[in-house]
């Protein structure tokens, strides 16, 4: 079975509504050094996604999970998911084979990190294994053997707002008892009918629960599973949690989920899962300083003056090397310049964006905030120069960016500043939320 290894099916239940995640993971670029308070993880970890799926509920051509939101496919997001994850070991993505080539260039395209992308099987029980195989193997490349992980989380693809904190609830449960999966309240009866169509009985909903994913498993017993069951399971079965209990006697812990572990299963979801994504792209932006002091200083009061916004930023001081990552995740980005330099730090950014080649259909934005000393003019052509923001703002339109200005002026007073730079922060998010072409390359003061 080929592997290749970059480094940079389904069930018939109706979905529940969907629900907004606590945190989606949308901003990261290629970096995922955060963890939940107080969670740490001493032993491996890896994941099969598999993502052999045909889409036929969705009705359309395209299966789901290569489905584009915002000029990216659904699966590279549930990818990122599991990235930004700093104690996930490999990432095994299973594809049909035809798709194969469509995945690396996903994974390329997009950067990501620690993914193996797998050849799948006829069945998804086939894949799954195919992608625990893939873990138990040494690649070619590498110059050490990767231990097998301890646990192995699997996970659908079209599910991609699953978060850290459950994971880690997961991986735990999953170590301790051997197998592990999330559950979700039924949404509705279950009945069985007579052969003629005539109720027969209905089960008590309060007795019974949905099996749900992430599922968690030691690699032994998920892998041992695999191994003994039968020629039908491979064909017909798609509850992994059954078959290590049945051919490992292993019970599973059973976790409830959180309403964030909807799966995108017809295409009224993807419709769903494009406004999540919309809206949780506009909670964080990635503030470029430039190395300036005062601007890092500046954009350290910003991150915690947003915090009260539910938003989140991401200080850097270029969108270059290990940074330029944000230029294929980021959506939103603040320029601090300080000095009358502001026209090609600004400038740099746009081209930086333009130049990812990115397939654009919501457009991203850049608010540039201009610090400038007490004793300068609140306008000034060497200060404001709004004919230049305007023609640049213009220009950057056509590429689908938008441009704003906020200028802040420094005071002495510490409570003055304090509150111009809430006003800032307000200003920034409120632009960011709102997208509005109207206010593109106005300079709005602080």
């Amino acid at each position: 079975m080929e592997v290749r290894h970059v480094n940079m099916q389904s069930d018939n239940r109706e979905p529940e509504r969907p629900a907004h995640p606590r945190i989606f993971p949308a901003r990261e670029a290629g970096k995922s050094d955060r963890q939940p308070a107080g969670r740490s993880v001493d032993f491996s970890v890896s994941v099969v996604l598999p993502a052999g799926g045909t889409g036929e509920r969705t009705g359309l051509q395209t299966p789901k999970q290569f489905c584009s939101f915002l000029g990216r496919p659904l699966i590279s997001y549930t990818i990122q998911a599991f990235e930004r994850v700093s104690w996930i070991q490999t990432i095994a993505v299973v594809v049909a084979e035809e798709n194969v080539d469509l995945m690396m260039d996903v994974v390329r395209r997009f950067q990501h990190r620690r993914v193996r992308v797998v050849p799948g099987g006829s069945t998804r029980h086939r894949s799954i294994y195919n992608g625990l195989l893939a873990l138990g193997e040494k690649e070619e490349e590498e110059e050490e053997e990767e231990e097998r992980p301890k646990v192995v989380i699997i996970h659908d693809a079209v599910r991609p707002f699953v978060e850290e904190d459950f994971l880690y609830q997961i991986a735990m449960a999953a170590k301790e008892q051997g197998a592990a999966g999330a559950i979700r309240p039924l949404v509705s009866t279950v009945i069985a009918t007579t052969s003629e169509g005539y109720l027969d009985h209905s089960l008590e909903r309060v007795k019974y629960r949905a099996s749900e994913m992430p599922q968690g498993f030691t690699f032994d017993v998920i892998y041992r599973a695999y191994q003994r069951c039968s020629e039908s399971d491979f064909e017909f079965g798609t509850e992994c949690l059954h078959l290590a209990l049945q051919y490992c006697g292993t019970n599973a812990k059973l976790i409830e989920g959180p309403p964030t572990l909807w799966k995108v299963t017809y295409k009224r979801d993807l419709a769903a899962a494009e406004s999540i994504i919309k809206e949780t792209l506009s909670r964080s932006a990635c503030v470029v300083t430039g190395g300036s002091t005062e601007a890092v200083s500046l954009a350290e009061a910003l991150r915690k003056a947003v915090g009260a916004l539910e938003m989140e930023l991401d200080v850097v001081p270029d969108l270059t090397g290990d940074n330029a990552g944000y230029l294929l995740t980021g959506w939103n980005f603040i320029r601090v310049s300080v000095g009358d330099s502001w026209l090609p730090e600004v400038e740099a950014v746009l081209v930086a964006l333009k130049e990812a080649n990115r397939a654009l259909l919501h457009p991203p934005v850049v608010v540039w905030v201009r610090l400038s000393s007490a004793d300068e003019p609140s306008v000034s052509g060497k200060v404001a120069e709004p004919a230049a923001i305007v023609d640049l703002a213009s220009t950057a339109k056509l590429g689908n960016i938008l441009l704003y200005g906020i200028q802040l002026h420094r005071s002495q007073d510490a409570g003055r500043w304090e509150r111009s730079v809430l006003k800032v922060a307000e200003m920034a998010s409120a632009l960011i939320r709102g997208r509005s072409p109207a206010l593109v390359g106005q300079l709005l003061q602080a």
